[in-house]
């Protein structure tokens, strides 16, 4: 019989609790073993749990109980977390966790501790949330030179934007909704200024590429500046706006960033509403292939880090290979990225066409107008910008 313990029990911990306890039949016919949860850590008591018995409040009853062979962290945060994640692998146990923070800011680390230690340092639930994206990545697509992976990795944000999009709702409204609803945090800034997303770009940029990324380094901006105004013009450009986490191989190395988007409404993402999320990988061999489903949530994320308990039970006696980088990479400019652009700008013909020659505006019901430029870098579109008294510029996807 495997042993495993559960750090937290809020929504997540909750949540792997139960689809554990739902499926030990078939995980114990998949492991060849019955795994058993032994201990949660709490901060607090829930008297009638139906787990109240396995409760405690010292991390070193299980740090130092031989037979726990896994823990599933599922806090939060780089603190608290990242203390017990690294005592745990010290003491010979694997980890796997849904903490994209802890993974983006010390992942590299934990897992040279998991390597040194024979154990493993799995994290699927931290991108994604259910969606199977980590474990395809680095396992079924390891054939492919990955040459981009990109996405909507946040579901507040995709939430925000959708509602504006086709409720014709104010950026403030959507937020106030999302949080009523639950999709948003009472302080929405990691959500709305891209910092989560930013995170779980930093994890797929080093999977796919193969070096540590630092995602303090990594350019990034949210969406608290995309007006009603950008998405009816976009739309009428036959695009709509998404955020996204991109990160593309260059000559110059790795290039990562998260920003709004105009996505063509042609593209898989285009359709990607709601709280849902989605990523896409673009590799030498499979050409373009997208992932989709559910970015969080309790049974969503419960079901990937379920996913990686079973995962670590059958890898007890070998590693598996999953490690993030170990070195850092060169992070070339964002800026240096030939791209299209959309611009929104006050509606005088004369004024684009003689910063943008040729550019083919669009109209809205603001005094604004849109349009798409060539090809440029961000140096190139910023000396243009101020001719036109921009009041927004935002990236096309190709």
């Amino acid at each position: 019989m495997i042993k495993y313990a559960i750090l937290g029990y809020g929504v997540v911990g909750g949540g792997v609790a139960e689809v554990m306890e739902e499926q030990k039949q078939k995980i114990a016919a998949l492991v060849g073993e019955p795994v058993e949860l032994k201990y949660i850590l709490v901060r607090h008591n829930y008297p009638g749990d139906r787990f109240a018995d396995r409760m405690v409040m010292n991390f070193s009853i299980i740090e130092n109980d031989p037979e726990v062979k896994i823990v599933a962290e599922v806090i939060g945060g780089a603190s608290a977390a990242y203390d017990y994640t690294k005592r745990a692998l010290l003491a010979g146990k694997s980890v796997v966790s849904s903490n994209k923070e802890l993974v983006a800011m010390h992942g590299a680390e934990l897992c040279d501790i998991a390597r040194k230690k024979g154990v493993n340092y799995l994290f699927e639930g931290s991108v994604g949330g259910g969606i199977p994206i980590l474990r395809p990545l680095t396992q079924c697509l390891a054939a492919n030179r990955i040459d981009e992976v990109f996405g909507i990795l946040n579901g507040t944000t995709n939430y925000i934007l959708t509602a504006m999009d086709e409720q014709g709702r104010s950026f403030g409204d959507a937020l106030k909704t999302a949080q009523e609803l639950g999709y948003a945090e009472a302080d929405p800034t990691a959500d709305v200024e891209g910092i989560d997303a930013c995170r779980k770009t930093a994890i797929l940029a080093d999977l796919s590429f193969g070096y540590n990324m630092d995602p303090t380094k990594i350019p990034t901006s949210g969406i608290t500046r995309v007006t009603e105004a950008d998405l009816e013009l976009a739309h009428a450009l036959g695009y709509t706006v998404k955020l996204l986490g991109r990160a593309v191989r260059t000559p110059g190395g790795c290039c990562a960033f998260v920003e709004p988007h105009l996505v063509p409404m042609t593209h898989l993402l285009a359709s990607v509403g709601g709280v849902m999320n989605a990523c896409v990988v673009r590799g030498s061999a499979v050409g373009e292939v997208m992932f989709y489903g559910p970015g969080a949530g309790k049974r969503p994320t419960a079901s990937a880090v379920a996913g990686d308990i079973v995962d670590a039970a059958q890898h007890q006696a070998f590693r598996k290979d999953t490690d993030l980088g170990r070195s850092g990479g060169i992070l070339a400019p964002a800026d240096d990225l030939l791209c299209r652009w959309y611009v929104r700008s006050p509606d005088d013909p004369d004024l684009v066409q003689s910063a943008f020659p040729g550019a083919v505006p669009v109209y809205g019901s603001s005094q604004e107008c849109g349009f798409i430029t060539e090809l440029m870098d961000r140096k190139t579109l910023a000396s243009k910008l101020a001719a036109v008294e921009a009041g927004a510029a935002y990236r096309v996807l190709e």
